[in-house]
């Protein structure tokens, strides 16, 4: 089943007078999901389009391959623009130099929403992701007409700046504004240890320094990128690691907008789900995605220096 296993603020606050009914659905149980043939089962559906209508800055999270976690996003954010709300929607899976291709597509009216989605896949979606997984995101923001954004700092750049430091990608302004020239030692020990949990501690110890700067990187990324829509409302659609409080996109952005965003994990219903509720204002659990052992690799062979987009786990 699925069930809310965290939420750490008031049900009462919405951002839009249109999504105040909303709220009640939040405040409410979740009842049993649906199965993989019937779908998400409708309460859930409405109770996670209430806890995103709670805020106007929504870190939606996932992990990656989980499909019944798919399908009950893309309900919720259906719901969530039917009720009149309109947020852009900021995409992990879309690396951020890509930006002036999705704009030119989007705006292309002349194509059908169809079209223009698998030519954004095409022309812009980072490799690697299972992009059909996606695309339902992409047709809700094109028949909506909101803001695609592209968010994510690219895998090229995250291993240039593991391997050669912040420098090589960044110039001092921009390290200057992404906050990588004073990173906390907190943050920076808090991030290796989730590297070398999520790489099964196949990783020698001495790179997951490096590899911690590369995700908090990417972190501050996100954040920027979200920027200019923060005060109108966002949906950033990304993995649970970079949805958390306390180490996550949260941590890169001002004090103010911080108290307007609503970081929403969800968690596969594992014996790890209890213990990672608390990263997030709601935490909710889904079934567990059937897939290959994660770990298996980590046994017969080196680690990978990064792990490939759109794997497993909470990233």
């Amino acid at each position: 089943m699925i069930r809310a296993i965290a939420t750490s603020k008031s049900c009462g606050r919405t951002w839009a007078a249109t999504l105040a009914g909303l709220c009640i659905a939040a405040c409410t149980p979740l009842a049993p999901a649906g199965t993989a043939d019937t779908g998400p089962a409708a309460a859930n559906v409405a109770a996670l389009a209430a806890a995103m209508a709670r805020q106007p800055v929504v870190l939606l999270g996932e992990v990656h391959d989980n499909v019944a976690q798919h399908a009950l996003r893309a309900q919720a954010l259906q719901r969530l623009f039917a009720s009149g709300a309109r947020p852009a929607l900021a995409f992990e899976q879309i690396d951020r130099e890509k930006q002036s291709t999705v704009d030119r597509i989007r705006h292309d009216a002349a194509a059908p929403a169809q079209a223009r989605a698998d030519r954004i896949i095409a022309a812009a979606g980072a490799p690697g992701w299972n992009w059909p997984l996606y695309r339902p995101y992409l047709l809700l923001a094109l028949q909506y007409e909101v803001p695609i954004v592209a968010a994510n700092l690219s895998r090229a750049q995250a291993m240039r700046l593991a391997t050669e430091g912040a420098d090589a990608v960044f110039s001092a302004d921009q390290r200057a504004a992404l906050g990588l020239d004073a990173i906390a030692p907190d943050l920076e020990k808090a991030q290796e240890y989730e590297i070398a949990q999520g790489h099964c501690g196949g990783l020698p110890a001495e790179s997951l320094p490096a590899m911690a700067r590369a995700q908090i990187a990417r972190d501050a990324v996100l954040a920027q990128s979200i920027g200019p829509y923060l005060r109108d409302g966002v949906v950033l659609l990304t993995g649970n690691g970079h949805a958390r409080r306390d180490i996550g996109v949260p941590r890169h952005l001002p004090a103010a907008d911080q108290a307007r965003t609503i970081a929403i994990g969800l968690l596969e219903d594992d014996d790890k789900a209890d213990s990672r509720s608390s990263f997030y204002d709601v935490a909710l659990r889904t079934p567990v995605q059937e897939r290959a052992d994660p770990c298996a690799g980590f046994r017969h062979g080196p680690a990978p220096s990064m792990p490939p987009a759109g794997t497993s786990g909470t990233r």
